[in-house]
């Protein structure tokens, strides 16, 4: 592999871990002064909502292809609809995701 996709790989597995750990050592901080306090508070609203957000905006963005050929737009159509197919019959993450990939990259490999 290229020297300039590992670094990007890097970037984009560092960036992943740190919008999940940094809320999570955000509130066990929290938790633990409350603790010493005494008193028990819900953790806030954005927080509750920051994770859904993240994978909105990733699957929003995903729904677009790179480079919007008819192969592209056949491609992420076929992997969206075997991604949802698989998750109505299983009802997990890994499985239909890893379809929904399989799928496009079946389809672009084909007929790209």
């Amino acid at each position: 592999m290229n020297q300039d996709l590992w670094v990007a790989l890097f970037i984009i597995a560092a960036g992943t871990y740190l919008l999940r750990v940094i809320p999570l050592i955000w509130m066990q901080r929290k938790l633990i002064q409350h603790e010493k306090k005494g008193s028990v508070k819900p953790p806030p609203d954005w927080l509750t909502v920051l994770g859904p957000t993240m994978i909105s905006a990733m699957f929003g963005a995903s729904l677009v292809p790179a480079h919007p050929t008819f192969a592209a737009w056949v491609a992420t159509a076929l992997g969206m609809l075997a991604t949802l197919a698989v998750w109505f019959r299983t009802r997990s993450m890994g499985l239909p995701t890893l379809t929904g990939v399989f799928v496009f990259g079946v389809i672009i490999v084909l007929f790209g």
